[in-house]
């Protein structure tokens, strides 16, 4: 055999190796990514009657507002705007922006709170008399030292404020469930969905 021949092959088995490598690695980071974003549902399932997650509503204004999930608990509905920050955050309900050291990295990002106002108040107009509240949960990958500002919240806290129903009872939610059922029904499937 001539040495150019082998010299391709090898080179060319290298090749395929390396891309099924990569081929592996980027359906590992999928397959996590999905594995931690069914956990994240089950964590709002856990507490609530019922879940829309990514979901447009419709403003009273003419326009659309996205929502992460929205929750039907025991307390009413709640509005969730989800965000998974690694580190320690830095905010303040009258802060214009708060700010996300991670080691020596810094980030910064608006303050959710308003946007979560406009979301709680979008969800009153559509849902009548039943309660509406909202809050900003962060993962615990998040810590927050000078203390959490108000409506904002950690993921593995939820339960404690929201918690799920006795096994074999109906759940406490079902109260307003025809409230749900006619904001289900306006809510469309949005575009900004996080997978």
């Amino acid at each position: 055999m001539n040495p150019n021949d082998v010299i391709f092959q090898v080179t060319v088995a290298v090749m395929l190796l390396g891309l099924v490598a990569v081929g592996c690695v980027a359906g590992w980071r999928r397959w996590d990514r999905y594995r931690a974003r069914r956990q994240l549902v089950r964590s709002f399932e856990a507490v609530s009657a019922a879940v829309l997650r990514d979901v447009l509503i419709p403003d009273g204004s003419g326009g659309q507002l996205h929502i992460d999930f929205l929750l039907l608990t025991g307390r009413g509905l709640l509005v969730v705007d989800y965000r998974d920050v690694e580190g320690v955050v830095f905010g303040g309900e009258h802060m214009k922006e708060w700010a996300v050291m991670d080691g020596s990295r810094r980030t910064t990002f608006l303050n959710p709170l308003e946007a979560l106002y406009d979301r709680i108040a979008a969800v009153k107009l559509l849902a009548g008399e039943v309660p509406v509240d909202g809050r900003i949960v962060f993962t615990s990958r998040s810590k927050f030292p000078k203390g959490r500002p108000p409506r904002v919240m950690r993921l593995d806290l939820l339960e404690a404020d929201y918690p799920a129903a006795v096994p074999g009872s109906p759940h406490p939610a079902e109260r307003y469930r025809p409230a749900w059922d006619q904001l289900a029904a306006q809510a469309e499937p949005s575009p900004l969905a996080r997978g």
